[in-house]
């Protein structure tokens, strides 16, 4: 039974599985009798202090700020490695996913600018729709099996990791509230020792880990997004120790089951329960949440398939093997799954309960729509031989 349940976690879909029943528990807690109880426990005051000096935080932000700066160690190994050892290493494989993850990220930010554009407290919520939730579109892809090409596969694993290179520097340039520079200063202290663990060949990561929860505490006090703390921490674990292993492997190994099935079902357990008494049809198009979904729909499609389909076009990459435009348009489709990064933005942004309700409908009905697209497009898709076939028709006409 439990090797049963193992390989059950082991699946390719099963995060994005319990990602979705913890976004239902959500759902349904905010609907619920028990919905003044959620409430009250999101913002529940938890005090960690040391003598006089200490944090005291809502349950919410520990958990935006505190789990999700795991969730980001997580994202910066990831990105280390891509740089160092794979996508991302060749620029010949970035071209493409590269060009489709930037009109990715550009297009969701215009559509949901022309539809808000007339309200200035809205305008700073740009950012929402132009993320991609790894998890989600993964697991998406998972259920269709052997219909989605081995090569489409990479294509969206790579445009999801540089998408998230573009979430960490968009948090980083647009999202830091009043600057402390004394605390950034002193934030540089644990950079340096890390550094020098790292360039002496240290291969214990435990104190590298232990400076990154100051470096943490010491970037939550100086207004940048303490979140910013985990990637850094993570481009000083060293890929290769001076015994030939991988502590950046290995602790990423660890983390990733962590990451996945706790720390980001909690993050949607606290953050997509969506308040649904008396929302109707037309407060799907109010301009916060319909920027949002067509942002996420609309954008992502038009951005990551038109970047995409120039440059092809054009002569400068090609298309992934043995795949059709049709199937990029279902990867398309599905990069407009937004949710935990766009959720993890939308609460940078908006602090009152009405605004983040509207954010989380928005987000919802974006990354769901999307997902169905994505799903339909792909399942009915031509594949194997006769994706083969499809791709080289056209080669052969011209």
């Amino acid at each position: 039974m439990l090797k049963r349940i193992e390989k059950l976690f082991q699946h390719e879909a099963a995060a994005g599985v319990v990602l979705m029943i913890a976004t239902a528990m959500a759902l349904a807690l905010a609907n619920s009798s028990y919905a003044d109880l959620y409430t009250q426990a999101l913002h529940l005051k938890f005090t960690v202090s040391l003598g006089e000096t200490g944090l005291s935080k809502p349950l919410i932000l520990w958990i935006n700020d505190g789990l999700m700066a795991v969730f980001f160690l997580l994202v910066g190994l990831e990105l280390k490695y891509e740089i160092r050892e794979g996508a991302l290493r060749n620029p010949a494989n970035v071209a493409l996913p590269g060009v489709a993850a930037l009109g990715g990220m550009a297009m969701p930010a215009l559509i949901y600018l022309a539809l808000n554009w007339s309200d200035p407290l809205h305008v700073t919520g740009w950012a929402i729709p132009t993320a991609t939730d790894i998890a989600f579109a993964v697991g998406v892809v998972a259920l269709l099996g052997k219909r989605v090409p081995p090569a489409l596969k990479v294509f969206l694993l790579t445009l999801a990791i540089l998408d998230d290179l573009g979430a960490i520097i968009v948090i980083a340039l647009f999202y830091t509230a009043e600057l402390k520079p004394v605390y950034l200063a002193l934030g540089l202290i644990p950079m340096a020792l890390m550094a020098l663990r790292l360039f002496t060949g240290a291969h214990r990561i435990a104190p590298t880990l232990i400076l990154g929860v100051v470096l943490w505490v010491l970037v939550l006090k100086s207004g940048v997004h303490a979140t910013l703390a985990g990637v850094i921490t993570a481009f000083f674990i060293p890929l290769k120790d001076r015994y030939g292993k991988s502590p950046l492997h290995a602790l990423e190994h660890a983390l990733n089951p962590y990451v996945m099935f706790l720390i980001v079902p909690v993050f949607a357990l606290a953050n997509a329960g969506v308040n649904l008494g008396g929302i109707g049809i037309s407060d799907l198009f109010a301009p916060l949440p319909l920027g949002i979904a067509a942002g996420l729909v609309i954008g992502k499609q038009i951005g990551v398939f038109g970047a995409s389909f120039a440059l092809v076009k054009s002569g400068v990459a090609r298309l992934p093997e043995a795949t059709t435009w049709l199937q990029l348009y279902g990867i398309a489709a599905l990069a407009g799954i937004g949710f935990t990064m766009s959720l993890f933005i939308g609460s940078l942004n908006f602090e009152e309960d009405e605004q983040m309700n509207a954010v989380r409908l928005g987000v919802l009905a974006g990354s769901l729509v999307s997902a169905l697209i994505g799903f339909a497009v792909l399942r009915l898709a031509p594949q194997g031989d006769a994706a083969r076939e499809a791709v080289a028709t056209p080669q052969a006409a011209s």
